[in-house]
């Protein structure tokens, strides 16, 4: 299946011969009070290090699947590149303990990484393992400019969208995805990980990789809105995140001061507004939240 922008519905799980990014194990159960036996999906899991111009500098669990955009993505994100023309080749090396992605780039990305060198180790559900100090944690990041409104109804269309687009979610039931959308709500771009964060950052390279004015859309998202998608998306200078679980505090603080719209709780036509409700058509939201109640959205 070409994997370059939203891949085509896929069939129902039971029908899937081969699925890309995962393998079939045998696994035994009950089912409306039966037992079975079958051969069922589960999604590849597996250690990817991330080496630059020689040097290791990062080591995540992704699924291996778009791993030049997973490089590019982030390199981007993590502040690594300014922008994709400083990287000049990926090799990837699989081992019996993983794959290695050695990037090449230019003098300049490199000598920025070794001042800001560190070391993270990803897994599945955390973005920020290993990192030396609360300095590397919430780095700077450039205001984003104002942009047309968006219709609201755009976000609910994106969203009905993503279950049929998930072609190893529907297969596992085990990976997130994230998706850009054009500005009328279409899902143009889609990538699926284990990692959340993973899958961000291999939309974002396909992203810069194609060339696509990431400005002019938003981001979707299968995951709650943590901290590091909000930075994310921002690095990549997109306006606006939608989420279809709910945001952390310290990623509403984050958006705030960037200017980002960022949306909680995004499933069906419902969806909750947490900074940036201007692109939407509202009027601003008042910044001590302090006495009032959250909406019942769970």
């Amino acid at each position: 299946m070409p994997r370059n922008n939203a891949p085509a519905p896929p069939p129902a799980r039971d029908a899937i011969a081969f699925c890309e990014g995962a393998r079939t194990l045998p696994v035994r159960g009950v089912r409306a009070g039966a037992d079975f036996a079958l051969d069922d999906w589960v999604a590849d899991e597996v250690p990817v290090a991330l080496e630059y111009n020689g040097i290791a500098h990062a080591v995540m669990l992704a699924t291996p699947l778009d791993l030049e955009d997973f490089a590019l993505g982030f390199s981007l994100s993590e502040g690594i590149l300014d922008d994709a023309g400083e990287l000049y080749g990926v090799e990837e090396e699989s081992s019996e303990l993983g794959i290695t992605l050695h990037l090449t780039v230019s003098a300049g990305a490199f000598a920025r990484l070794k001042e800001r060198r560190r070391s993270l180790t990803g897994r599945t559900g955390c973005g920020l393992c290993g990192t030396e100090s609360l300095a590397h944690v919430a780095r700077a990041l450039p205001r984003l400019p104002a942009t047309p409104p968006l219709e609201r109804a755009a976000i609910a269309r994106a969203m009905s969208q993503f279950c049929a687009l998930q072609t190893l979610q529907q297969a596992t039931g085990a990976v997130h995805a994230a998706a850009w959308c054009s500005a009328d709500g279409e899902v143009r771009w889609l990538r699926e990980d284990v990692g959340r964060h993973n899958a961000l950052d291999k939309l974002i390279g396909a992203l810069a990789h194609h060339g696509v004015d990431a400005a002019s859309g938003f981001i979707a998202v299968t995951s709650r809105a943590s901290f590091e998608m909000v930075q994310k998306t921002v690095a990549a200078g997109v306006p606006l995140l939608a989420a279809v679980s709910a945001p952390t505090s310290f990623a509403v603080a984050t958006a705030e001061r960037a200017g980002l719209t960022l949306v909680g709780f995004a499933r069906q036509q419902d969806l909750v507004v947490y900074c940036g409700p201007e692109r939407l058509g509202w009027s601003p939201l008042h910044l001590d939240r302090t006495n009032e109640s959250p909406p019942n959205a769970h």
